[in-house]
């Protein structure tokens, strides 16, 4: 049986975890790192995706409010996409 109030409006937040504003810190042509099977990969910010599409070999699900970012490789030159959460903007850029 829930508790609360029945009338009361539900709470909405990011699924990500992340406050909206974090989600927007990156653009392109910044560079970022993320983790990448075990390592540290460095690349570019090539754009933001806002809506479904196909990026980099496979669908990406993506919205205004989680956006995915497609980054490239500095080291492979290969295209991936991640979500902000993943990404960590690199001093200076």
């Amino acid at each position: 049986m829930p508790s609360g109030r029945a009338d009361a409006e539900p709470v909405r937040r990011p699924r990500c975890g992340y406050p909206r504003a974090m989600t927007d810190q990156f653009k392109k042509g910044d560079k970022v790192t993320w983790q990448s099977h075990g390592s540290t990969a460095e690349g570019t910010v090539q754009k933001k995706i806002t809506s479904d599409t196909e990026a980099a070999g496979r669908t990406v699900r993506a919205s205004q409010d989680e956006p995915q970012y497609l980054v490239r490789s500095d080291k492979s030159g290969n295209d991936a996409v991640h979500k902000p959460e993943a990404l960590t903007k690199k001093s200076g850029s």
